[in-house]
């Protein structure tokens, strides 16, 4: 390709969905990354320990990602999502040992309300309006606000999913982003519901066929090539200066698209206002294969464990807002999860080979006062623009949102 060059400063999923919109547009696009791979915080590694391909974290979609599956179906990957023909999602509780299935319909008029087989045990139809508080709540009120966060129905379904969604204990979350995760899932009916999961892994989902695509229609790929400085000049950047390719001159038609984590979009533009608050999550993975019958996602209440993942090798465990958790040791940590994990699913208790990943900045902490901090794509700059799941996507830092915002910077970019 000619003309100006689109330069897109991270490999992660904003800045690759970004890269595929753009190749197809007929924009030159340089895409560099500051690590040795591409994928950020949704890819697959090696890891020695296991001996086996893992997950960084575990990520469930929904059918109702519709730019997600957008995203796939453009780089070739749109079979490489596993799920059930219809929405159903498996709970178990530890405490009393009791398990249901909540199935909802595929319509929008939810009448599965009014089977008791399909929804939480203990629970009446009315306690599911609780939500319409959150659904009418302003922008600057928390879930706690907006809705009664006690009961058997919040601790069992909405409590889970909102934390899950948020990475933040719902009752301090933005009712704001929590509505629009409502709107999108139960809110659309079943058919927006069905869970999906990357059955091979994030990579070769999302992060091998998207390279292999935007390289195939010209794209030049530049990995541990850091971006250390912008050189700013008035209303625009000027020049870039990487730790591999070294300084850029940027012409007058030369773009810049930011996909990097918060902080360092902050020390690359100043005055840039950026969240600035964040939430861990931690994930455990055991190399032991998955009983015959165990749901591919099973949440789980009163319990450490909130998520468990069946892959056809290993179980994984998913923890969310896990801040509490970073000071625990990790051999602890890996013992106390696999006693859950061999309570849920009758294995032995004997501890299988381990690993626990723990992130400490994996989201924006999704309050009201940190949302009102994500910058719009658009910046003072005439030629550079924002992406990732931390700008104001109208939803939490989710792969949804990764995506929406690097459709939204491409879109941005003078064609």
């Amino acid at each position: 390709m000619t003309g100006p060059a689109v330069h897109v400063v991270g490999a992660g999923l904003a800045g690759l969905s970004a890269a595929v919109r753009l190749v197809e547009a007929g924009c030159r696009v340089v895409l560099h990354e500051a690590a040795p791979a591409a994928g950020g915080r949704c890819r697959s590694y090696y890891d020695p320990a296991l001996d086996l391909v893992i997950d960084n974290g575990n990520h469930l979609l929904l059918s109702g990602n519709r730019t997600v599956l957008d995203y796939l179906g453009r780089i070739g990957a749109g079979d490489s999502l596993r799920g059930p023909a219809s929405a159903a999602f498996d709970f178990a509780d530890l405490a009393s040992g009791a398990r249901w299935r909540l199935r909802p319909n595929d319509g929008r008029v939810p009448w599965w309300l009014f089977d008791r087989s399909r929804r939480v045990p203990e629970t009446r139809v009315r306690d599911y309006l609780a939500p319409l508080g959150v659904l009418r709540a302003p922008a600057h009120a928390t879930v706690g606000e907006a809705m009664r966060c006690a009961g058997p129905l919040y601790e069992r379904l909405w409590r889970p999913v909102l934390l899950a969604a948020l990475n933040t204990d719902p009752k301090d979350g933005s009712a704001r982003l929590a509505a629009s995760i409502l709107r999108e899932t139960l809110g659309a009916g079943g058919q927006a519901c069905r869970p999906l999961v990357a059955a091979n892994g994030l990579s070769a989902s999302f992060i091998d066929p998207a390279l292999a695509y935007i390289a195939a229609r010209g794209a030049t790929i530049r990995f541990a090539d850091r971006l250390r400085s912008i050189g700013l000049d008035g209303d625009r950047a000027a020049t870039l200066d990487f730790t591999g390719s070294g300084a850029v001159a940027l012409s007058s038609g030369e773009t810049v698209l930011l996909a990097v984590p918060p902080w360092t979009a902050r020390e690359l533009l100043p005055g840039l206002e950026v969240p600035d608050a964040f939430r861990a999550i931690v994930n455990a993975h055991f190399r032991v294969k998955p009983p015959a019958g165990l749901a591919p996602v099973l949440g789980i209440v009163n319990g450490l464990t909130e998520w468990l993942f069946a892959y056809p090798q290993h179980l994984s465990v998913t923890i969310s807002s896990a801040d509490r958790l970073f000071d625990v040791p990790r051999e602890t940590l890996a013992a106390d999860i696999w006693r859950e994990v061999a309570a849920l699913t009758g294995l032995s208790d004997t501890l299988p080979p381990w690993q626990i990943v723990r992130e400490k900045r994996a989201t924006f902490a999704a309050t009201p006062s940190q949302d009102a901090r994500r910058p719009q794509a658009r910046t003072r700059w005439t030629n550079v623009v924002l992406a990732g799941d931390w700008t104001q996507t109208g939803l939490p830092a989710t792969i949804e949102g990764a995506v929406r915002s690097g459709y939204k910077a491409a879109s941005l970019m003078p064609r």
